[in-house]
């Protein structure tokens, strides 16, 4: 092997890595400008001079979340809408407060890989990988134990236990996007046509209509 072909070697693998990974900030921090209207991929900066504590603070994520809805759980995420100093920072987190038998449906992040840690209770996760295998990767996790959500694979969380649990999560965007699968197929503004999701789930058309009127 020459020497040129080593360095063009060496400078694909760089590249490629570098590619993998947001860019580095090019300052201390970026606090959103939330009023400001402009987007480079991101919010804009306010003046740095301008920043404060409190865009760099969220209090309250201690306090339980009414789940009394129809999966019986909620999320609460902390992305750059609810903390602006977290923009261009390339990170969030998110708490979820589940009812007994409480279920996050199944869903991704568009733009995050989800590092799930369990606080309280026992929960049932997993996700289920791409196009042909769809194989489902799954366990049964109990307190203090870790689950990894690859970024824009389908993942779930089920409460098994009889009592409330909560989980905690580390995401690998200040802005992770959610998709609910749902919500998107069936609670779609305007609506799927029903003899279209008739034929991609092959169920008569009232099934459809049926479960497009739950959203």
């Amino acid at each position: 092997m020459t020497a040129f072909t080593i360095l063009l070697v060496f400078f694909t693998a760089a590249f490629s890595f570098c590619l993998a990974f947001d860019p580095s900030p090019l300052q201390d921090f970026c606090v959103a400008d939330l009023s400001n209207s402009g987007r480079v991929n991101g919010h804009a900066c306010k003046d740095p001079k301008l920043a404060s504590a409190d865009d760099f603070f969220f209090q309250g994520l201690d306090v339980r979340r009414d789940t009394a809805n129809p999966v019986g759980s909620v999320v609460t995420l902390l992305n750059v809408s609810r903390i602006a100093g977290l923009n261009t920072l390339g990170i969030s987190m998110a708490k979820v407060d589940y009812a007994p038998y409480g279920l996050n449906p199944p869903h991704y992040h568009p733009r995050a890989t989800e590092m799930l840690t369990v606080i309280e209770g026992t929960l049932y996760a997993g996700f289920v990988t791409s196009n042909p295998e769809n194989r489902l990767i799954s366990r049964v996790l109990q307190k203090g134990d870790v689950f990894i959500f690859p970024v824009s694979l389908i993942h779930f969380q089920f409460n098994i236990g009889q009592k409330n649990a909560v989980a905690m999560s580390g995401l690998s965007s200040e802005n992770p996007g959610i998709v609910t699968i749902a919500k998107a197929v069936f609670g779609s503004n305007p609506s799927v046509p029903d003899d279209i999701l008739a034929k991609a789930f092959q169920v008569d058309k009232k099934i459809v209509d049926f479960i497009q009127s739950k959203f």
